[in-house]
């Protein structure tokens, strides 16, 4: 199998700028020295330059000694946390960001689509774009047009095809980019967390159309949050943090180490230093949480059909009673999708210094994929005490044997109901 991307050495340097101060704050009667001070030396020498502000530099590796090799027709998924380096990664593969140092090997014609208004010109109507798309990819005007009507058909801007782009909305403009990328004939794709600003249908449509592009022997990186979308089309992926290649290994693999070094922060023994809204988490608050796996050890990651619970601790500051816990489920899109309060016979007061720990049992009920987990505690009449929003994530693993059938793994749905009841009668009132 050839090879479609080899990285070696790949090093990516920023220099950032710092003011440097000579005290962390000022007085106002200082401020007004100062400010006198400037307006008279502008009086007496009006021709001198301002002093220049004292200035310090710091070096930002965004990238930092990374290799790699990418074969012809995989789909590799990049993670990592905001910050880890994957979109610089991306706009130095597709040669808009030069590299510090380091080489890189590509074999074949690059489409991305890494932030609206990336490739197009906004002066330019949306026929215009296409076409300019396709000459800076090599294609000549006959082989663009054999593709400009699925192109349109797939982005759905029929109407819109001769109006300017800059006047197009951020969807449109999307979906626009997505189908001219997708459906020109370049070797290699690259598509970045851009697709989120479409809507939820058009995003399955745009993960449709990258399996059927790799499927035709095309090679393409995606970068995405969204890991249900990664773990249903790349069979590889790659894990960056702070810049260096952590993992680059399956799918299941890459994302099961993503999540047990993430055990330390997102599933903490001490919550208490995390953001939550103001008012919240006064005399009740939320210290802890697990999911616990069926062999009773904390885990991110679940095997579909798995049974497993969320562990819930409840710290008492001050006395308060009659409380409840909520678990609420989200889509990573953030679609609510469940919620899960315990019964009024099991609320509970709590009294300064006291803990309480809640546990909700959960199995057979998700489809594979990845989902969010909100907390929250309320009283009587649903006053909210506290509340930590998407403060951990679920991911439920696809196991493929005997005991899945197919009908799972399709598209569409968050619920597994094997267990719902069925009846069928035959040849009633014949």
């Amino acid at each position: 199998m050839s090879v479609a991307i080899k990285v070696e050495n790949l090093s990516k340097k920023y220099i950032i700028q710092h003011e440097k101060k000579s005290a962390n704050y000022e007085t106002l009667s200082e401020s007004l020295i100062q400010g006198g001070k400037h307006v008279a030396n502008r009086i007496i020498r009006p021709f001198s330059k301002t002093p220049n502000i004292a200035q310090t530099e710091e070096e930002f590796w965004a990238l930092k000694d990374i290799n790699f090799e990418i074969n012809q027709g995989d789909k590799i998924g990049i993670i990592g946390r905001n910050g880890a380096g994957k979109s610089t990664l991306l706009k130095v593969l597709s040669r808009i960001t030069e590299p510090t140092s380091g080489k890189i090997h590509i074999n074949g014609r690059i489409a991305s689509l890494l932030e609206v208004g990336t490739g197009f010109h906004p002066e330019l109507t949306g026929r215009e774009n296409i076409f300019l798309n396709g000459a800076i990819l090599g294609m000549s005007r006959q082989e663009i047009r054999k593709k400009f009507d699925e192109i349109v058909a797939f982005a759905e801007v029929e109407k819109f095809l001769d109006t300017p782009v800059k006047r197009y909305s951020s969807g449109m403009y999307v979906r626009l980019a997505f189908a001219v990328a997708a459906h020109l004939e370049s070797e290699i794709l690259i598509v970045d967390e851009v697709l989120a600003v479409g809507d939820q249908d058009f995003q399955k449509k745009c993960l449709g159309k990258m399996d059927d592009v790799s499927k035709a022997g095309r090679t393409i990186l995606f970068v995405s949050h969204n890991f249900s979308a990664i773990q249903r089309l790349c069979n590889k992926s790659i894990l960056l943090d702070k810049g260096a290649v952590i993992c680059f290994d399956s799918t299941l693999s890459t994302m099961e180490l993503y999540y047990s070094s993430r055990d330390t922060e997102s599933l903490s023994d001490n919550l208490s230093l995390l953001k939550r809204a103001d008012g919240m988490g006064g005399e009740v608050a939320i210290d802890r949480f697990y999911i616990i796996n069926s062999k009773l050890k904390k885990a991110n990651i679940i095997k579909f059909g798995e049974t497993f619970h969320i562990e819930i601790s409840v710290r008492g500051f001050a006395s308060m009673e009659d409380l409840q816990m909520v678990v609420g489920i989200d889509s990573i899109m953030g679609e609510r999708i469940a919620t899960t309060i315990h019964a009024k016979d099991l609320s509970f007061e709590l009294n300064k210094d006291e803990v309480a720990v809640g546990k909700v049992f959960l199995k057979e009920y998700f489809v594979p994929g990845t989902y969010n987990i909100t907390l929250a505690v309320r009283q009587h009449k649903n006053i909210l005490v506290d509340k930590l929003k998407s403060i951990g994530t679920l991911v439920i693993e696809p196991v493929m044997d005997d005991s899945c059938i197919d009908e799972v793994y399709l598209p569409g749905g968050y619920f597994h109901l094997q267990k719902a009841k069925w009846t069928i009668e035959k040849n009633i009132g014949v």
